[in-house]
């Protein structure tokens, strides 16, 4: 519902959305419904569905190549009921960027009615964290567009074989980081922190958040604070994957709910710089809900299976750590020096 005092001549304007309160509040209209071939417990799926029905008929989805793009755009038939466009696998930001500003021009040329049109860029962690970091940086900088990136986070390459990606977690099997018998870990990176640095880096983003479809209406209110601060906006969603994470499609909501109760996937929103912790994840750190050690989240996926005590010992040390030596969990990596302003 648009706001009455929002000028709506004024084409640069957000589509005011305001926050559902209690799930009966939820609209009923979906706008992502049946056509797809997703895997059996997609998570993403459930986030393309909860992103649709919380942006609204006025949007349009620009969606990289990926999951989302392959299995949503079977011949001849599609689950966007919304209008829907295909981008290059590193292209959410610039085709975000450039369907604003398409959309400006038609409308100051008399060309469109001047309304309120959300504009999103979907991609996966391969688009968007790796190959489509620049442009979605790039896409931060311009102020004078309204649209949302939404990242679907299932942690590797998964359209094409469940490749490692930059948002691939430490020592987890992909095709290319098979343990063996000579090398158990072969991936020994730690997962890319996407959210807080697209946070951090780009003063013009109003807003970032991560979020969990685990927890659905956090997510719908995100995506509706996100359409409607104005200017860029970030969402990092975090997908789990039964395919690549290897577990039983009928589990993915409680690997979710894993993910952020052992602490590895904080909740948390900026808003004009200000950070908040929110849910499961805020009670944590108020010291109102213990974490969950770790294993209870690594051990019930596939792809940690080859861990022994001293890998899951090594993942629950760096959990730790994030929760009481950083800044603020999960967000800003660092601890205070000896002595320097802030300092614990």
């Amino acid at each position: 519902m648009l706001d009455t005092k929002q000028n709506i001549g004024d084409f640069t304007a957000p589509q005011a959305l305001d926050p559902w309160k209690g799930i009966k509040r939820i609209a009923r209209e979906e706008y992502f419904t049946s056509g797809h071939r997703t895997c059996q417990g997609c998570e993403s799926a459930q986030v393309m569905r909860l992103l649709a029905k919380a942006a609204g008929p006025r949007t349009i989805v620009l969606g990289s190549t990926g999951c989302m793009y392959v299995a949503n755009t079977s011949y001849y038939c599609t689950p966007w009921a919304l209008p829907w466009m295909h981008t290059q696998l590193g292209s959410s930001g610039s085709a975000a960027v450039g369907t604003a500003a398409g959309l400006q021009a038609l409308m100051r040329k008399g060309k469109m009615t001047k309304e309120p049109i959300n504009v999103i860029g979907v991609c996966g962690d391969g688009g968007g964290a790796d190959m489509g970091l620049s442009a979605i940086s790039a896409a931060m900088l311009h102020s004078e567009y309204n649209l949302l990136i939404m990242m679907y986070d299932n942690e590797s390459y998964a359209n094409t074989d469940i490749q490692t990606s930059g948002s691939s977690p430490y020592g987890s099997h992909t095709s290319f980081s098979p343990p063996g018998k000579a090398h158990r870990i072969m991936n020994k990176h730690w997962k890319k922190n996407t959210a807080a640095m697209i946070a951090a880096g780009h003063p013009e983003c109003k807003y970032v958040a991560t979020v969990v479809s685990t927890n659905p209406l956090d997510t719908l209110n995100a995506v509706r604070r996100a359409l409607s601060i104005g200017g860029p906006t970030f969402i990092h969603s975090l997908d789990p994957c039964p395919k690549g994470w290897d577990y039983d499609p009928r589990y993915s909501h409680e690997i979710g709910e894993l993910a952020v109760a052992t602490g590895i996937w904080p909740l948390y929103e900026i808003e004009d710089r200000k950070i908040k912790l929110y849910g499961e994840t805020k009670r944590i750190a108020e010291g109102k809900l213990k974490r969950k050690p770790v294993e209870d989240y690594l051990m019930r996926q596939g792809r940690f299976a080859h861990f022994n005590k001293d890998d899951i010992a090594y993942v629950q040390a760096k959990v730790d750590a994030m929760w009481q030596s950083w800044v603020i969990p999960g967000v800003l990596p660092f601890a205070a020096a000896d002595g320097a302003a802030g300092t614990k």
